[in-house]
């Protein structure tokens, strides 16, 4: 499932797409007929809350989004839904975002065999100028297409029109978004320190702090030092704190570039192997020789077996509340360290806290 970063990433996408013109809406599929009921609507733009997308469409340019008449739609990828670009040179941020798909015109074979013809586009010759001929896929639940490019959805758990009042309702079951403006990390130094539940299983509840997947939860809790299993209400307030402030700039990073990277520089050569699975841990930009490999991306994540790269303990790995949680049984002891860590290891030494920046 996407984590919230990549979610980030799509509103960008979409509001560099579309934002503020009028649109064509349909569903190929005919699974998400509201669409006709925003068809040559404005796209006013485009923001992510957690998991969630909420793309804001106005019946004309003058309106405000703060207007009632102003409608939203819910967009929750789960494990399957993606987000596919095509359009003029330089319409879209990326060519996908989402679970992985063929990009729209290119002769590519995706994971699990097949090729984007067969979901039902006709590939032949589709250059960027041949971009209005492309035809959806036959399980294309929405399809967005504006004056310089489209945007096809696939595969979403969730994909329905609110008002503002269900726009509302959405935000307000969240809990705070690290990537999100207007964000209190309170909220989820309260929500955490009042539970008997353990953090780790904390971190992946949306309601306590939105846009965490299992790759930030297991980074997140190896970088503080804890436990996954401690009870929140066993944590200090600035502990949690803690977590918080690491959290933003490597959220920040991954909506910029599109990838999780959470190792220090220094560690990145020690025991730089992954365990691939079936599914394997993918990110943008992989091929590309100048960005941080996978491989040497993460402290725990897929790692399980593996030594730990900081004392050689073996990570381990187990289930916790229907999720694989990673961590080191000797680094993240029971008792927090995460004062000498912050001491010893400083996140500024990782990035820039306003931008995520890597050095």
């Amino acid at each position: 499932m996407p984590e919230g970063h990549t979610v980030h990433r799509l509103a960008s996408a979409l509001t560099a797409g579309f934002g503020g013109r009028r649109v064509r809406t349909s569903s190929p599929q005919g699974r998400f007929l509201e669409a006709a009921s925003i068809d040559g609507w404005v796209l006013a733009g485009a923001e992510a809350a957690g998991k969630q997308l909420l793309i804001a469409f106005t019946p004309e340019e003058s309106v405000d989004v703060s207007d009632p008449v102003t409608r939203w739609v819910r967009v929750h990828l789960g494990l399957y839904g993606s987000w596919t670009f095509a359009g003029e040179e330089g319409f879209a941020l990326a060519h996908a975002i989402g679970a992985p798909r063929v990009r729209i015109g290119e002769r590519e074979t995706r994971q699990g065999g097949g090729s984007g013809a067969a979901d039902g586009y006709d590939l032949h010759d589709a250059a960027t100028e041949d971009w209005r001929r492309l035809v959806p896929r036959p399980t294309t639940r929405l399809r967005i297409a504006g004056p310089h490019g489209l945007a096809d959805l696939t595969g979403p758990t969730a994909c329905e029109i609110l008002d503002a009042d269900g726009r509302a309702a959405v935000l307000e079951r969240l809990g705070p978004d690290p990537l999100r403006e207007d964000a209190d990390p309170e909220r989820f130094v309260e929500r955490v320190r009042r539970s008997r539940t353990s953090i780790g299983v904390l971190l992946m509840n949306q309601e306590v702090i939105a846009g965490v997947g299992n790759i930030y939860r297991a980074e997140a809790l190896f970088r503080a030092r804890l436990d996954p299993f401690v009870p929140g209400k066993d944590l200090t307030a600035g502990m949690v704190r803690g977590i918080w402030g690491d959290l933003v700039p490597l959220m920040r990073y991954g909506a910029r570039t599109g990838r999780i990277v959470t190792t220090e520089p220094e560690h990145r050569e020690i025991e730089a192997v992954i365990q691939e699975r079936t599914r394997a841990t993918r990110q943008n930009g992989d091929d590309d020789p100048s960005v941080v490999p996978r491989e040497q991306s993460f402290y725990t994540y897929h790692r399980q077996t593996l030594p730990c790269r900081l004392c050689g303990t073996a990570i381990r790995s187990t289930d916790l509340a229907g999720r694989t949680v990673f961590w080191c049984p000797r680094c993240q002891t029971r008792r927090s360290r995460r004062a000498s860590w912050t001491t010893e290891h400083p996140v500024a030494a990782w990035a820039d806290p306003q931008d995520g920046q890597l050095r």
